[in-house]
């Protein structure tokens, strides 16, 4: 358990300069505070008024709604808005917790329910409805003018207790409560100077894994909406703890130039164009590597390092090789850029096949991956196999006609929540894995040529007939 002091790193506090230890980025025990309720509610509330929310009162009892915030503004693809919902309630004789549940709605499909259809709009009007009259979404605006809520539409969402801000909270208010007890067992890090940028939800686990000189290899199901979501929310999370992330993509190596331009960017529609120019966008067989997931992964990393987080990305595939030449033309990539850079976490992504670290396949006992090649070559590699949830994925397969076509296929899974985690296995299992990470019902990412996001042209993209 991480005991009640978790010190200023843990909980993302706002002050910069400020070094602890470190056990996990997402605390599993509570904060209480030894204050009765109508002492700990003014200066809650205060807390919000001062981070910029406007907040509604709920009446008749020592809670709160913040309305909704950008963050992310101005992104082709990765803004997202959140609010939060806060609840002081008595713990016990002149003691308060505070309950604080976050909620998530992104233009991004990665948060969207399974099955369920974005509706991302202002209103319900149409050319043959120019009033909205009966749309869900007019209902909504109607509500919204008749009670003052400020509604943000959309499906794709996401809701969760946040126990980060909740430490958070409560270390800027009751910094004399605490009785600091720290884990040996967990490295010196400091905190980056802005704290204060918003991750997402927690990532259960991934402080035990994501740390200075780390090497963790993601074994994906290719095509995706949540898979670059999940990335995308782990960089954050660890940049915000004041250590350097790289992301490895399973990208040709020839794009280095333009992935490192375009996370420097300003993300003009210049900057757009020089990326998107590389044939990899345009594969006759896209298997989900060059999708709109991807794209927004690299749009949130851009956004990231643009708020002044260490990022970085870098592709090592090396097509045309293939199979074992293949592998170990990857792992000596990865290896170079995580010899080169002893003090960043490496987020290294591929297909579930490249991270095992066990010799052997079933049609080949021999074949050695990328992931044992490194482990035999590096300390601190650790391979997580996917978990999802039933869905749908983009995937390349031959067809009866012996043909290989690609499009959205249903992808089965196993039901573990709708929260991200990471889970370690206390010992690596017979297919090479230490451990596994979730990212909930996934949904199909489709090329991003068909999305629209392509090079040059106006400011606002077309969608594609291929």
């Amino acid at each position: 358990m991480i005991r009640l002091a978790l010190g200023c790193l843990l909980l993302l506090t706002t002050l910069s300069g400020c070094a602890t230890r470190l056990v996990d980025f997402a605390p599993d025990e509570e904060a209480i505070y030894d204050q009765p309720l109508d002492e700990v509610w003014p200066q809650v509330r205060e807390y919000f008024a001062a981070q910029g929310f406007n907040v509604r009162d709920m009446p008749g009892r020592a809670s709160l709604e913040t309305e909704w915030r950008e963050e992310f503004a101005n992104s082709r693809v990765a803004a997202y808005w959140h609010r939060y919902l806060v609840i002081a309630r008595p713990s016990g004789p002149h003691r308060t917790q505070v309950v604080i549940t976050r909620d998530t709605r992104s233009a991004n499909p990665a948060l969207r329910a399974a099955g369920s259809e974005i509706l991302w709009k202002v209103d319900g009007r149409t050319l043959d409805n120019p009033g909205g009259l009966g749309s869900d979404a007019a209902i909504l605006m109607a509500q919204q003018q008749a009670d003052g809520q400020s509604v943000i539409l959309g499906q794709s969402h996401q809701t969760a207790r946040d126990l980060v801000l909740e430490w958070r909270v409560f270390r800027a208010l009751a910094p004399k409560l605490v009785k600091r007890t720290q884990s040996q067992a967990s490295p010196d890090v400091v905190v980056h100077a802005d704290a204060s940028i918003e991750c997402g939800v927690p990532v259960l686990g991934l402080g035990k894994l994501a740390r200075a000189g780390n090497v963790v290899l993601l074994g994906e199901l290719h095509g995706t909406q949540q898979v670059p979501h999940f990335v995308a929310q782990s960089a954050c999370q660890v940049a915000t703890q004041g250590i350097p992330v790289t992301v490895g993509l399973e990208v040709p190596d020839a794009n280095q130039a333009r992935l490192e331009a375009f996370v420097a960017s300003a993300g003009t529609e210049a900057d757009w164009a020089k990326l998107m120019e590389s044939p990899f966008w345009r594969s006759p067989f896209p298997d989900g590597r060059n999708s709109e997931g991807v794209v927004y992964l690299l749009d949130a990393l851009r956004k990231l390092r643009a708020q002044g987080l260490d990022v970085k990305v870098f592709a090592y595939d090396r097509p045309p090789l293939e199979g074992e030449a293949r592998e170990e033309v990857m792992a000596q990539r990865v290896l170079e850029v995580a010899t080169a850079s002893p003090r960043r976490a490496l987020l290294v992504v591929s297909g579930n096949l490249h991270p095992r670290q066990v010799q052997g396949l079933p049609w080949n006992k021999q074949y050695r991956p990328m992931g044992l090649r490194l482990a035999e070559q590096r300390p601190n590699v650790y391979s997580l196999d996917i978990a999802y949830k039933s869905g749908t994925a983009w995937i390349c397969a031959v067809s009866p006609a012996q043909s290989l076509e690609c499009g959205a296929r249903p992808a089965k899974g196993r039901d573990l929540g709708d929260r991200y985690f990471v889970q370690l296995f206390g010992g690596r299992d017979g297919q090479g894995y230490d451990g596994i990470f979730y990212v909930g019902a996934v949904s199909a990412a489709l090329p991003a040529v068909h999305q629209g996001v392509e090079p040059a042209g106006g400011g606002a993209a077309q969608a594609s007939d291929r």
